[in-house]
């Protein structure tokens, strides 16, 4: 029986389909996670099946320890075509061996025979585990905001039917693709440790007293418009807050009523700029079995049905002026008639006998 003969060496071209294979492989999987491992695990393997570049490894920096003195290491992180014993020997000091010396410099290296070396190591992979032809060893930097984090380093047979060039400039796509990765895993890890922080700021904020009022914050500011609620809450002012749309006005007023005896009675809100002119009398005040047309019963205004309670005057300045005069007697008389009404009735809710967090400019 003949032997068989050995296939005939790929072309250029055929290179090439190889280089494209890879790439579209791993960009494939970079979109399925944010973490890089998978992708950096599979363009180590495809570099090994598809461009002949073994044993490669991507080999990153310690996290720093207790000792800030102790000088920087690395170690493999990711491997294809090694042992768990030999990528758990593969740990460097900053500028030992050529893979040391590639993360301390951020420059490349390209050893074309490992045996006549005396800078390399053989610490992850021994000697004898190599084929005994001449091997290159080929490790580019990994970089970070161009600074040096890793390498990405590989065994190369160099008599093969593949110019080194070709190689080296895949290798320094990957390299900087690798560094990418790693990158955006550090900025998902920062945003995620940003947030696990924030949310427990929030929640031990959930636990002070402030958060009682639904008010959650501890800027001098806040601290003392709390201080001034809490003690207002305690008396029987009316309180007028002031403040642009939208920076929390109900919430105070919420608030007030919260910290005062009345928490457990009505807590009403009236939006004034949403009450039409002709019925903001009756709205307000009520009115009497027959004041008007329609008026088959009697109704409890807006002041009577917060009797006891708090309610909050929303957008006050959009009250008509004649409306205004009659709202100030109730707010200082502690009193008020019911349109149709002829008698004056006390209230006992917010305004007068107790507070009428009142509107907002």
């Amino acid at each position: 029986m003949q032997p068989t003969p050995p296939p005939a060496p790929l072309t250029s071209g055929e290179w090439r389909e190889q280089e494209l294979l890879l790439m579209r492989e791993v960009m494939r999987l970079v979109g399925r996670s944010p973490a890089p491992a998978l992708a950096l695990r599979t363009m180590l393997h495809l570099m090994s099946e598809l461009l002949g570049l073994n044993r490669g490894r991507i080999v990153l920096s310690d996290p720093p320890g207790a000792d800030p003195g102790a000088p920087r290491s690395a170690s493999i992180q990711h491997a294809y075509g090694l042992t768990r014993q030999e990528v758990a020997r593969g740990h460097y000091l900053l500028g030992e061996g050529i893979t040391g010396r590639v993360l301390a410099s951020g420059q490349p290296a390209i050893v074309q025979d490992i045996d006549a070396e005396p800078l390399f190591l053989f610490r992850a992979v021994a000697r004898a585990q190599l084929p005994p032809e001449t091997v290159a060893f080929i490790a580019l930097p990994i970089e970070v905001n161009n600074l040096p984090i890793g390498v990405l380093a590989c065994h190369r047979i160099r008599s093969r039917q593949r110019h080194l060039n070709d190689d080296l400039s895949v290798l320094r796509v990957l390299a900087t693709l690798a560094g990418q990765l790693l990158q955006l895993e550090q900025l998902v890890a920062e945003q995620t440790g940003q947030l696990q922080a924030r949310n427990a700021v929030l929640a031990q904020a959930l636990n002070t007293n402030t958060a009682r009022y639904g008010l959650i914050g501890n800027s001098p500011p806040l601290l003392q418009a709390l201080s001034e609620l809490e003690r207002v809450s305690q008396t029987q002012a009316t309180v007028l807050l002031l403040g642009e749309s939208g920076t929390g006005k109900e919430l105070f007023a919420r608030a007030v009523h919260l910290a005062s005896g009345r928490r457990d009675q009505p807590f009403i809100k009236v939006n004034c700029s949403a009450i039409p002119d002709t019925l903001f009398e009756s709205e307000l005040f009520g009115y009497e079995r027959g004041a008007f047309t329609g008026a088959s019963t009697a109704r409890a205004g807006w002041f009577e049905q917060a009797n006891g309670g708090t309610i909050f005057l929303d957008e006050i300045g959009e009250l008509p002026l004649a409306m205004q005069s009659k709202l100030l007697r109730t707010l200082q008389e502690g009193t008020l008639v019911r349109l149709g009404g002829k008698r004056e009735a006390a209230r006992e809710c917010a305004p007068g006998g107790g507070h009428q967090p009142g509107p907002g400019a």
